[in-house]
């Protein structure tokens, strides 16, 4: 991926003007994230009754210092509609709602927690979020030559994350298992983080000069995706030169490189190796079948007995197609293949890229970026800020060292990697991270606002087996989540962004969460996990808005109006804005317009009284009756003539239904 120019040197320029005003110290420790984890003490505080457990010490005590104090916890009713969207991004059921509000003790709230987390759909609702760091997408570039579903990868995502696979292993998998020597075949899946990854036109007519610059910008891409998504770093920002900010250099961006360089996407099959040869078999002698009747069918002139040959042909190619397994989808993938790009040997004008498959290669440093300016040839290893006991970083020279590099995220880099998931999984819960820049740990990004509760989580995480279940436990149980949205005048003065967390910040649903809420109130959400996608362009169309295609160069309208990332790229956060289009697709959209009527008659059927029309459309999509004025408001809009679909339409686009208190 490239950048502006001037998006590249900006964060440089701030950080030398930092070392600047800091002296000459700053440069020679490495920043905070590098630093080895660190279990803390709780710190003291003086309401020592308001903590629940050890993350809202450290919270308070901040808020102490800043002569803040915690809002009141939230109701039960608001605490059961945000843990459900949390967890499985759904409204909670009635039933749910009821086992709340029966006690909400200690035990109650971490059974119900467990029992969202023990839920098929919380897979579904955390999968989305990684998703978005994955660029994930159904349907990738028309030139990708790869002819497995993408869907796989996703299913695997969601798959892992139910089973609550270690964080660590979860890592490992998506870049290396199939080079794992105990690794099931079915999670050859999960090597679509990389096997999805975009890939960019190449005109093979041109010259190699040219065509070799579209691949390191490819290679380029791949860097900047792992580096944003496992370490909160903007490795490629060490394309060109040392990172002006971070401990990276260029020699440590083209020896990570080199093991892109050491792969060829390809499909990858998802059952073991002695059922798929005899469908690799199959498959290669239908091609060349397939190939031969083609070339019967353009014979001129025409065999006489062209119709029986054609037949013969078809007749063995069915029975190839009878092979076991012969249909099962391949996932999306890599093999391990040298890529070289080289003139075309046939001595005409080109390029001709040539993978040596099982062969690995190491990268000279490409002089200020460009491919055809080269340096010194960089081995393959990890990251020098991150070196082994020997004080050398690990060398990957295993294969293409993808096993080896996954295994170094892990082990070396595991109190960065630790932190930068712990961030993540706080920011999704909170609306904002302890670092607000998820994505960039460097000098470049924020600092955190509470560094000691970061590294004690990150300990902690790691210390209880890179289990997220368990993060989501821990925060979850906290006083600091189950606060009320609720600002008090001395927090909107003197903490206006929520920084010290003196309150539940109010956030906005995302688009899959508000469509599938939709769904859900009106009874018609269907709830099978996992398939091939659909068109979400299609308003009668009913499963979870996960499902929905995307594609890669073209977002349905509805996912681009409603602020859903853009899968060309890495996404951190999403970003939230507020648009005439958004309000005109509430208004018009065939989606909301069915939905409407759709719970309209579910009210109809309810009761023939307007009244208890109006209490079943609030129960039903906010656990709640309607107040005396909402009661009030709307039997004047019915008794005026106006329609209990347009009622319902109104509803479902109010603040309530949009926003999570």
């Amino acid at each position: 991926m490239r950048y502006h120019p001037f998006t590249r040197i900006l964060p440089g320029l701030i950080a030398l003007i930092s070392v600047a005003l800091q002296g000459d110290e700053a440069g020679k420790t490495l920043p905070w994230a590098f630093q080895p984890l660190q279990k803390h003490d709780p710190p003291a505080v003086k309401k020592t009754a308001w903590p629940k457990n050890r993350i809202d010490y450290f919270i308070l005590a901040a808020m102490e210092k800043e002569r803040l104090s915690p809002a009141p916890e939230a109701d039960a009713r608001t605490l059961q509609r945000r843990l459900s969207f949390d967890l499985v991004g759904l409204p909670p059921k009635p039933t749910d709602g009821e086992r709340l509000a029966e006690g909400g003790g200690p035990e109650v709230w971490s059974n119900l927690i467990n029992h969202y987390l023990a839920s098929p759909h919380y897979g579904e609702r955390w999968g989305r979020h990684w998703l978005d760091l994955a660029r994930y997408t159904d349907i990738p570039e028309s030139w990708s030559e790869s002819k497995s579903p993408a869907w796989l990868y996703r299913d695997w995502v969601v798959s892992a994350f139910n089973a609550d696979l270690p964080y660590d292993q979860f890592v490992i998998k998506q870049l290396a298992n199939d080079l794992l020597p105990d690794s099931r075949p079915e999670d050859n899946a999960a090597l679509g983080f990389i096997g999805l990854s975009p890939s960019y036109w190449k005109e093979l007519q041109l010259p190699p000069d040219i065509i070799g610059v579209t691949v390191a910008e490819e290679w380029e891409e791949r860097m900047d995706t792992l580096g944003r998504t496992f370490l909160g770093l903007t490795l490629a920002c060490a394309r060109c030169h040392d990172h002006k900010t971070d401990p990276v250099s260029a020699q440590d961006y083209y020896a990570l490189a080199g093991v892109f360089a050491s792969v060829k996407i390809s499909d990858k099959p998802v059952v073991a190796d002695d059922l798929w040869k005899p469908v690799a078999a199959a498959r290669e002698k239908v091609a060349g079948l397939e190939k031969r009747r083609d070339d019967l069918k353009k014979a001129k002139p025409a065999p006489a007995d062209l119709k029986d040959q054609v037949a013969a042909v078809e007749k063995e190619i069915t029975n190839l197609k009878a092979t076991p397994h012969y249909h099962l989808a391949s996932a999306n993938g890599v093999v391990e293949a040298a890529l070289f790009v080289k003139k075309k040997d046939d001595g005409k004008h080109g390029t001709m890229l040539d993978y040596v498959e099982g062969m690995s290669r190491d990268l000279p440093v490409h002089l200020r970026g460009n491919p055809n300016d080269t340096g010194d040839v960089i081995s393959r290893r990890f990251l020098t800020a991150f070196p082994r006991s020997d004080g050398k970083p690990r060398p990957l020279t295993s294969g293409s060292g993808r096993l080896d590099l996954a295994s170094a995220l892990v082990e070396e880099a595991s109190p960065l990697s630790a932190r930068v998931i712990v961030n993540r999984v706080w920011h999704h819960h909170f609306g904002r991270g302890l670092v607000e820049t998820p994505s960039e740990f460097g000098p470049a990004g924020e600092k955190p606002t509470h560094p000691e509760l970061l590294d004690d989580l990150a300990f902690r995480f790691v210390e209880n087996g890179w289990s997220i279940k368990w993060l989501h436990r821990e925060i979850l149980g906290s006083a600091t989540w189950r606060q009320s949205s609720q600002v008090s005048p001395e927090a909107e003065a003197g903490d206006p962004a929520n920084r010290y967390y003196s309150h539940m910040t109010r956030r906005r649903l995302d688009i899959e969460a508000w469509r599938d809420a939709m769904l859900s109130a009106t009874g018609e959400l269907d709830l099978t996990v996992g398939g091939e996608p659909f068109s979400l362009d299609d308003s009668t169309r009913v499963r979870r808005t996960l499902y929905g295609t995307v594609k890669r160069r073209e977002l349905s309208a509805m996912l681009s109006v409603n602020d859903f990332p853009d899968p060309i790229a890495h996404s951190p956060t999403r970003t939230e804005t507020a648009t005439p289009l958004q309000q005109l697709y509430v208004m018009n959209g065939p989606f909301v317009i069915e939905r409407s009527a759709s719970l309209a008659r579910l009210a109809t059927k309810h009761t023939t009284e307007n009244p208890g029309r109006i209490d079943f459309l609030y129960e039903r999509l906010f656990l709640r009756p309607p107040t005396a004025r909402e009661q009030e408001i709307a039997l004047t809009y019915l008794g005026d003539g106006g329609s209990l679909d347009d009622l319902a339409q109104v509803i479902l686009s109010g603040n309530e239904s949009l926003y999570l208190d």
